[in-house]
């Protein structure tokens, strides 16, 4: 009997990637292509539609080449939740004063909105107790609202259809305008099993999205891995490579589609917290450009700053909550590539490349571990200097789009050291401002034991001994596929097909324990003083805030 596969498709920041993944959910083989952005203005960040669906047909046929299409029983999509704009006849519809009508995604981390934002919080409605309170920038409403007032001519007026990216790419492929859960609820304010609520949108001056059924953003809706239409079009098929009819998932957000490659593994033998435990007793972290941080619970829980709760939006029949940070993988390249001795890395790292094959992060942890005694953890290094991370704004728990970073501790001394240590401060910021997150829910009720990590940021070891030292002693467990978004993005593909009879059952079948990275004790004390020292950090900023705003 021929091996069965299914395709898994991640639309990142900055690239597109595919996977052919087995039905027990080991990779057979990977591709990658470079996709554009542009920064048209500041806090404005843009894409193609074009260019990526060119893109994922690039790497689909790479990853199935010399395989039997027959063999290929489905594909499952994930993407940022970047929002597409498309006119009547599903042309792209430009998104910015320069008028490209390629450019007509205004990505995810595109905080033009921000103004927009604040206003809709203000205005109270009550769909704003599933976001935390606040409506974020980074959310389709604001953004929608933008257009409408900055761009009603040139876009507002000629769009027809409103995509949220992993939709429109579920859309290519099936020819289906039926949305995904996952993307209507978290980022839309979509609510099952009501649906939309005609009030607020009318409330926030966005009433013409009312016709036909809010036609333009979304009038049929069912859960992540749905089979949706009659499988890819004839088109499609062409485009990427496949049969007709090959079954197609209903999409996921890229950090759900991390979350279902994770969260749901079966971890009998590795002695962990977690296990006998229900599956609300973990917490999937994605971590790359950005990071999210998933907790699933069987009641909803209401989490002051943090996302949701989202009925079905990554498990089907469970609630999401959703904190996050809007730059982690981000942030840790700039702090390290706007170092003066920069430049000096790179040499060193070029120096050592063809032995030790190093990139610059595994470089600098060996380069951390050679800093600090031999009795001595890492760790400690980072006693002088401390940041705080939020140079994009506060996702979770604060949901505060205008707070700013800060580093405390600096010198005149700019050497390679100074470099390592502060790259050091800034993943332990990072950690910091996981605990920080973790705290919120846990005092909503959600009860976290283990944490599942991965993403890009998970491959660097000390980013994750870190997130373990510091997040109160729970273990982290890494996926045995290093690329668990793909796997979850496979996992769509399988439910579509009907090979698995749930979300569920796909992801403790194709999702496995690869490691588990055990807290250090020894280091308790420290995180437990320097989170204090965080949130001092905190309370400066917005007592700074407050002298500067006085008149």
């Amino acid at each position: 009997m021929a091996e069965v596969f299914y395709v898994g498709v991640d639309v990142g920041t900055a690239s597109v990637r595919a996977a052919l993944v087995t039905r027990e959910g080991l990779l057979k083989s990977t591709a990658q292509e470079p996709i554009g952005i542009w920064e048209p203005e500041s806090d404005h960040y843009v894409q193609s539609s074009t260019e990526i669906w060119e893109k994922c047909c690039t790497v689909v046929k790479k990853v199935t080449h010399g395989v039997e299409k027959s063999q290929i029983r489905g594909i499952g999509f994930d993407a940022t939740c970047s929002l597409v704009v498309l006119d009547q006849s599903f042309q792209p519809v430009p998104v910015s004063q320069e008028g490209d009508p390629q450019r007509n995604i205004v990505m995810w981390m595109d905080h033009r909105a921000t103004e927009q934002a604040d206003r809709i919080t203000k205005n109270g409605h009550r769909v704003l107790s599933r976001v935390g309170g606040v409506m974020s920038p980074e959310m389709q409403p604001p953004k929608l609202l933008w257009l409408k007032e900055n761009l009603k001519e040139s876009c507002w007026n000629k769009a027809s259809h409103f995509f949220d990216l992993p939709d429109f790419l579920s859309w290519k492929a099936s020819g289906s305008l039926t949305r995904s859960l996952c993307t209507l609820v978290c980022k839309w304010t979509y609510c099952p099993p009501e649906g939309w609520d005609a009030s607020f949108w009318t409330s926030i001056g966005l009433d013409d999205l009312l016709e036909n059924n809010f036609s333009k953003i979304g009038s049929v809706t069912c859960p992540p891995g749905s089979p949706l239409g009659e499988g890819l079009t004839q088109e499609a098929a062409a485009d990427l490579g496949l049969d007709p009819g090959t079954a197609v998932g209903a999409s996921l957000i890229d950090a759900h589609a991390g979350g279902l490659g994770v969260i749901g593994a079966d971890v009998k033998g590795f002695h962990l917290p977690c296990e006998g435990q229900p599956i609300t007793a973990r917490m999937a972290l994605i971590c790359g450009t950005s990071t999210c941080h998933m907790a699933i619970s069987e009641q909803p829980r209401f989490v002051p700053g943090v996302w949701g709760p989202y009925l079905s939006a990554m498990v089907p029949g469970l609630w999401l909550n959703e904190g996050g940070q809007s730059v982690t993988g981000r942030l840790i390249d700039h702090m390290v590539k706007g170092h003066t001795a920069y430049t000096q890395l790179q040499e060193q790292v070029q120096q050592r490349l063809p032995f030790a094959g190093e990139n610059i992060y595994s470089y600098l942890n060996n380069h951390l571990s050679s800093m600090a005694n031999s009795c001595s953890a890492v760790d400690l290094l980072g006693s002088s200097l401390h940041v705080w991370p939020d140079f994009h704004g506060n996702r979770s728990p604060l949901a505060d789009p205008t707070l700013k970073g800060m580093v405390v501790g600096l010198s005149l001394s700019q050497t390679l050291d100074d470099l390592a240590l502060l790259y050091l401060a800034t993943m332990q910021a990072l950690a910091l401002g996981t605990l920080h997150i973790l705290e919120a829910m846990k005092e909503a009720g959600h009860e976290i034991r283990t944490l599942f990590l991965c993403g890009g940021l998970s491959k660097n070891n000390l980013f994750v001994q870190i997130h373990a030292n510091t997040t109160g002693g729970l273990p982290v467990v890494l996926p045995d596929q290093t690329e668990a978004v793909l796997v979850g993005a496979a996992v769509l593909g399988a439910c579509a097909s009907r090979h698995y009879s749930s979300i569920q059952e796909a992801m403790e079948k194709m999702a496995k324990v690869g490691k588990v990275v055990q807290p250090d004790s020894e280091v308790q004390s420290f995180y437990e003083r320097k989170y204090k020292v965080f949130l001092r950090l905190l309370a400066h900023q917005r007592e700074c805030q407050a002298l500067m705003s006085q008149r």
